[in-house]
């Protein structure tokens, strides 16, 4: 099994259809072991392989705090404070991004590219800076 980066391709179609308002919804990410399948075929958030409940995480993740939706230049994005787990020992490998109004619909997979640790202290995600080089970007 593998988590590989993408944006859902689910995703891609369903906001042409206007099934998503990333600034009013509700958008959720999730923490994901190694054991995960996570990629651009995601349709939407499952709790398979997801890191354990306890220890700092709660099942289904954390909601995206301070969400914005804008442009710069030609390049449409999203962006969200940095979501944080405090006092957390777990390890994760990757991440969904996800919409909880939307019948929890895959927005998009952070592969981490390993795994990462955290034994009692801060689980941080650090989202590339708004703008151009959003997290979440329609060029």
């Amino acid at each position: 099994m593998a988590i590989s980066q993408a944006m859902a391709t689910s995703f891609k179609a369903e906001i042409l259809q206007e099934g998503h308002q990333l600034d009013t919804d509700t958008i959720k990410i999730a923490l994901f072991t190694s054991s995960a399948s996570l990629g651009a075929g995601t349709t939407a958030y499952s709790t398979s392989n997801e890191v354990a409940n306890g220890n700092g995480y709660a099942t289904g993740g954390v909601t995206l705090a301070n969400t914005t939706v804008a442009t710069s230049g030609t390049t449409a994005y999203f962006d969200s404070d940095n979501p944080q787990w405090t006092s957390a020992t777990f390890t994760a490998n990757g991440a969904l991004i996800y919409n909880s109004s939307n019948s929890n619909k895959a927005i998009a997979v952070l592969a981490f590219g390993a795994d990462y640790s955290v034994s009692g202290g801060t689980f941080t995600i650090e989202f590339p800076a708004a703008g151009t080089s959003a997290i979440i970007r329609i060029d």
